[in-house]
Formats: C-alpha cells, sequence, structure tokens
C-alpha cells in the first residue's frame, strides 16, 4: 500500500479506535481510519476484538464482580497509569 501524506499507519489506527467506536473522530480522520482499515487486516482484526471486548465488558455489572477482580483491575489501571508518566 504506498502511504500518501494523509494516511495514517498502524500504530495511528490503533490509537484512534476507540474514538472511532465512540464516534467521536471528524468526518475527515474517520475517512483515512476507514481507509487504512480497508488494506490492514490486522487492524481491522484488532477493531473486531475491541468490539468483541466491549460487548463481553458492557454486559458485567459492578456488583457481579468480586474484591480480588476489582483489586486487580484496579491495579492494572495503576501500573498503566504510571507508565504512561
Amino acid at each position: 500500500m504506498k502511504l500518501l501524506h494523509r494516511d495514517i499507519v498502524c500504530q495511528q489506527a490503533v490509537a484512534l479506535a476507540g474514538d472511532y467506536l465512540e464516534g467521536t473522530l471528524t468526518r475527515r480522520q474517520r475517512r483515512r481510519f476507514e481507509r487504512h482499515l480497508s488494506a490492514c487486516d490486522g487492524c481491522d482484526a484488532y477493531l473486531a476484538q475491541l468490539r468483541e471486548t466491549i460487548a463481553a465488558s458492557g454486559s458485567v455489572e459492578p456488583e457481579a464482580l468480586d474484591a480480588d477482580t476489582i483489586e486487580g483491575l484496579v491495579d492494572l489501571f495503576h501500573r498503566y497509569r504510571d507508565d504512561e508518566d
């Protein structure tokens, strides 16, 4: 695939995937994202996987999680946040 200055690469597509699913991309960003997806099986599969994850986790009520699971998720979030700094 020949990259034009307006094309995005996989790293950018991954970063935009959540915004795409939430519908918060501009029309231009959405077109660029969808153009990348049409040519990239890896990012297309990543987006499908993200959709499945959201569908599965969206059906879990916080009350259904045990204390160890909640603690593990909070710990994971803190480690992720600390890695970003």
